[in-house]
């Protein structure tokens, strides 16, 4: 293993950004439980099944492009709803309004609450650029931008392939491989040269379908196990480990 902590040969980082360099996913979940629950209860009264932030987040929307997330969930409880337009008002029950209702109440949050990068992932890019490694952040946020400069790390980036590029370029969002392999393509490398960083399930399925040369899982929740099954090589808790142990 290298400094890095990465097998020999790998010459590329491919990073997801909420919850692997930046502290939105909890932002992201708690966005998605009010944007559900309030549907949920205009539907089902006062006695529906509230979304659960942990288990439904992580099953059903964690790492999707946001349409996928809004379908995805509610299938789960049986429901479907028409898929709109792109700009449907967040007010509109159909996919695409239900999506924007969620960002809606995101970007609020982050407005109100600002948003922050782990320390120990930003000291780890620094450190795979300094090793001479290229690196990309993936991501299924159309807000990815925005966030990288909140925080100050946009330049650390080669690469940038989010929710607007996807779309632009009709790339299936995750758990299928192709916004990764994009990323590696732009960045001039094989997958089996890249690294794969995710916190989220369907990123795993993502790095594993993607036959990446390294799949790196960081668990944030407590997901360990779950994050191994769906295919990371290594689980940590924060990205400097990763250097600690090579240290």
């Amino acid at each position: 293993m290298t400094k890095t902590g990465l097998p020999e040969g790998i010459r590329a980082c491919l990073f997801d950004l909420d919850g692997v360099l930046t502290k939105t996913a909890l932002v992201h979940a708690a966005a998605w439980k009010e944007t559900f629950d309030d549907f949920l209860r205009r539907r089902d009264g006062a006695d529906f099944r509230p979304f659960d932030k942990v288990a439904d987040y992580d099953e059903y929307v964690d790492g999707r492009p946001r349409a996928d997330g809004v379908r995805t969930f509610l299938a789960s409880r049986g429901i479907e709803l028409p898929e709109g337009t792109p700009d449907d008002p967040p007010e509109r029950d159909t996919v695409n309004g239900v999506g924007n209702r969620k960002n809606t109440i995101l970007l609020e949050k982050i407005r109100t609450e600002g948003v922050e990068a782990y320390e120990g992932s930003v000291r780890y890019v620094h450190a795979v650029r300094a090793a001479g490694l290229r690196t990309a952040v993936v991501s299924s946020s159309a807000n990815c931008r925005d966030v990288l400069v909140a925080v100050g790390i946009e330049d650390l980036f080669d690469v940038r392939i989010d929710g607007i590029v996807a779309a632009e370029r009709k790339l299936p969002g995750k758990p299928h491989p192709d916004t990764f392999l994009e990323a590696a393509r732009d960045l001039g490398v094989e997958a089996g040269a890249a690294v794969v960083y995710e916190d989220a399930l369907a990123g795993m399925d993502a790095g594993r379908a993607g036959r990446f040369g390294y799949v790196v899982g960081v668990d944030r929740v407590g997901q360990a196990d779950a994050l191994r099954e769906h295919g990371a090589d290594i689980v940590v808790q924060d990205l400097a480990e990763l250097l600690e142990d090579n240290a």
